[in-house]
């Protein structure tokens, strides 16, 4: 005995089953994902010429301005692929290498390559620092940029190591060095 199905039949049954699919999706719970990429972005008007800002924090093995760094050594000047290693306060350290070095443009980027996310909470972190005349022309404005996940991975992150830690920390860091930068370049020191 041989059954045969209407075309009528077939594509309602067709219909009838992508519907259900849709349906039972639409009441799945959804799972989340992980973590998403943080970014921060902070800048400083500086009363001094950009070429004397760039002097400032252009090489790339001098990280004496940020006030956390107690020691900075490093390798292969500023070349792509240079390394170094930050000494913090407290001893932690922070390994970053240069991707992007742009003397002209006063521009350079780097990345995080070994950090303990007690020191700093996060990870796969990049950053860029780059001067540039003040809108004014009277001074330069220096931008620091960075983006990041934070220190724990996995969903339901520990409060210290969450996307707001993370955020708070970076930013923190960045609005401290700036300060610190400006003060130094402006008093002459």
């Amino acid at each position: 005995m041989r059954v045969t199905i209407g075309r009528r039949t077939a594509v309602a049954a067709a219909l009838a089953a992508v519907g259900a699919a849709a349906l039972t999706a639409a009441f799945t719970p959804a799972w989340a994902h992980g973590p998403t990429r943080q970014k921060v972005r902070e800048s400083i008007e500086i009363n001094a010429d950009p070429a004397k800002v760039w002097a400032a924090i252009g090489n790339f093995q001098d990280m004496s301005w940020l006030p956390p760094v107690t020691k900075t050594e490093g390798e292969k000047g500023n070349e792509i692929g240079a390394t170094r290693r930050l000494t913090l306060t407290g001893g932690a350290t922070v390994d970053e290498e240069l991707y992007k070095f742009d003397g002209a443009g006063m521009t350079y980027s780097y990345r995080i390559t070994a950090v303990d996310v007690k020191a700093l909470p996060v990870t796969n972190y990049s950053s860029t620092l780059t001067v540039a005349p003040s809108a004014d022309g009277k001074g330069s404005t220096l931008e620091w940029a960075g983006a990041f996940y934070r220190g724990f991975p996995n969903n339901d992150p520990p409060p210290e190591l969450s996307d707001e830690a993370a955020v708070k920390a970076v930013k923190g860091l960045y609005q401290a060095g700036l300060e610190s930068l400006k003060k130094k370049i402006e008093s002459g020191s």
